[in-house]
């Protein structure tokens, strides 16, 4: 066999280091599997930010470039998508989400957008006359800020409209519960039933429970709500995944899952029926974690469509139950500074045998306190066991001391931060703050400016699944009607590039898949949306009208507008 001339082999690396480079394919390259032409392309690639056409071939990225180079790797059997200058932006993926809580609420009484509990009463009511005596009647998404009378509500009204079936409630954030007489009966919850520690039980003028169970007393009452079987939980995940990618979703970021829906993941995975890339959080319980730990981290499984390789923990609760953990008690309750669901302690022993077992963990913080200890804990567990590129995470971050904001970036923690919560809460959070403590929420220019990232999310079902929700409020700092004029605290804006970021390159480099996701860039999964309109240029009031016409994962549609 004749050996190459040592210039000639030098030459055609070159030459194929080049063609890689400038996003041409290598001349023996087999044709692509799908070729899309004819669209403005927003890569999130910065070496090759907008280009005109792309190719996939095996799931992966073959070609990004222009149409000649494109249509070079056609073949007789190359799929050919000419989008009419359509947009087309990598697959976005929710940094923050509950799958299994999104089936649930797509299976249940839908609370959400109620503007009285009147209302709420009246759906419930609904639903009620269509079981019989006895089946519990389950619902989420109450919020009873946006009522007139913005006080928690109490079992009363809603026991005289449905005394004969049980009834329980999650609110819309999640933190907290409202139940019936016959429910608490049910639970055996009387007078006399004691708040467990993080958690709290409202009462009535006469000592009587209220109805309503705060962040760890949601358990008492979740305990007696039969459990769904592993069929109808195995269909609520399949929908909920199908109801991601009606938005344009690629992916999500499962924000705590229990050994069951995990278990799930791994059946569809096998069957090769996830089309889906999650990057599933492990739920908070010794036995699984345990579980995790010894069977190691999980990257890419099922030909990278399940991660299985965090830890998700509690630091406090929720500001529109009042049960976010503050410094400082809140403005309209000077009695209560929020709950510690969870102690300094066991999250710094977590986190401690996390980076030994070589798995992220994400600490859910809310309140400044909240943030407060979860970096504590971080910083203690971090210099314990000292790991470069740990990538811990905390989820929300909402309301931070201005003393906390640089310790993100030197402590390497990155805050996942959903910016629809602020386009909800900024009606009512400046009642729970006090304009001293309202300019330290949401801070999202505060902490790029440090140099760290923010992945984005919806936190759904607490918010709307759609990822532009999260888009348009990053760049408006407004609601969908474009209030209030010129944003909400407008110095906190992102740029509509670090906004598109945010939903892409910054959730990839949140869960260490980089080098696999957020950006069309060759080599990597062929993960994209189609859109309407160009997010990148539309006007800022323009960009809530924008439809998904098509979701795809790994050059494959698994969404299709009709």
């Amino acid at each position: 066999m004749a050996i190459m001339p040592s210039a000639l082999r030098s030459a055609l690396v070159l030459a194929l280091a080049a063609a890689r480079l400038s996003g041409q394919a290598a001349p023996s390259q087999a044709p692509a599997d799908l070729i899309v032409t004819n669209a403005r392309i927003y890569t999130v690639d910065d070496s090759r930010p907008v280009v005109e056409a792309f190719a996939v071939r095996g799931g992966r990225v073959a070609f990004v470039g222009n149409a000649r180079g494109a249509l070079s790797l056609k073949g007789p059997q190359t799929r050919m998508l000419d989008l009419g200058g359509r947009t087309v932006i990598p697959g976005m993926v929710d940094a923050h989400g509950h799958v299994s809580g999104l089936g649930t609420a797509l299976a249940i009484v839908d609370l959400t957008g109620a503007s009285s509990y009147d209302e709420i009463i009246a759906r419930v009511a609904a639903k009620a006359k269509t079981v019989a005596p006895g089946v519990w009647v389950t619902g989420r998404g109450w919020d009873q800020n946006r009522w007139a009378d913005t006080r928690f509500p109490s079992h009363v009204q809603l026991t005289a409209a449905v005394p004969d079936n049980p009834v329980l409630l999650e609110r819309v954030d999640g933190h907290a519960n409202l139940a019936n007489r016959k429910a608490m009966d049910a639970a055996g919850v009387t007078a006399a039933t004691k708040d467990p520690v993080g958690g709290r039980i409202e009462h009535l003028a006469d000592g009587s429970p209220s109805g309503v169970f705060v962040d760890n007393a949601q358990g008492i009452m979740q305990r007696a709500v039969p459990r769904p079987s592993r069929e109808e939980l195995k269909r609520e995940v399949v929908n909920a995944i199908a109801e991601t990618q009606r938005w344009g979703l690629t992916g999500v970021h499962d924000a705590g899952e229990g050994q069951g829906v995990l278990d799930i993941y791994e059946e569809l995975g096998r069957a090769g029926e996830l089309n889906s890339r999650i990057y599933a959080m492990i739920s908070d319980d010794s036995a699984a974690v345990a579980r995790a730990f010894a069977r190691g981290p999980q990257s890419a499984l099922y030909g990278g469509t399940l991660w299985i390789r965090s830890i998700k923990l509690y630091a406090d609760g929720a500001m529109g139950s009042r049960g976010a953990a503050l410094l400082e008690p809140y403005s309209d309750d000077p009695g209560n500074t929020g709950l510690l669901i969870s102690t300094q302690a066991h999250l710094q022993d977590v986190a401690t045998r996390a980076l030994r077992a070589g798995f992220q963990v994400c600490i859910h913080a809310i309140g400044d306190r909240g943030n407060r200890v979860a970096l504590d804990a971080y910083e203690a567990a971090l210099a314990a066991v000292p790991v470069a590129d740990h990538r811990f995470r905390i989820e929300h971050a909402q309301n931070l001391h201005y003393a906390d904001i640089p310790r993100f970036a030197k402590l390497g923690v990155i805050p996942s931060m959903q910016a629809s919560h602020q386009s909800s809460d900024m009606y009512w959070v400046g009642t729970r703050l006090g304009a001293s403590r309202l300019v330290e929420a949401y801070p999202w220019r505060s902490l790029l400016n440090t140099g760290i990232v923010i992945p984005n999310g919806s936190d759904f079902p607490v918010e709307r699944v759609n990822p532009l929700i999260s888009f348009h409020a990053a760049v408006s700092r407004q609601d969908a009607n474009n209030y209030p004029p010129g944003g909400w605290q407008p110095e906190q804006v992102m740029t509509r590039d670090e906004a598109l970021k945010s939903m892409t390159i910054w959730p990839a480099f949140a869960a260490f898949q980089e080098h696999d996701l957020g950006s069309l860039t060759p080599g990597k999964y062929a993960d994209f949306v189609v859109l309407d309109q160009d997010i990148m240029r539309a006007p800022v009031e323009s960009i809530l009208a924008t439809r998904v016409l098509s979701t795809w994962v790994g050059g494959k549609m698994v969404y299709e507008a009709k």
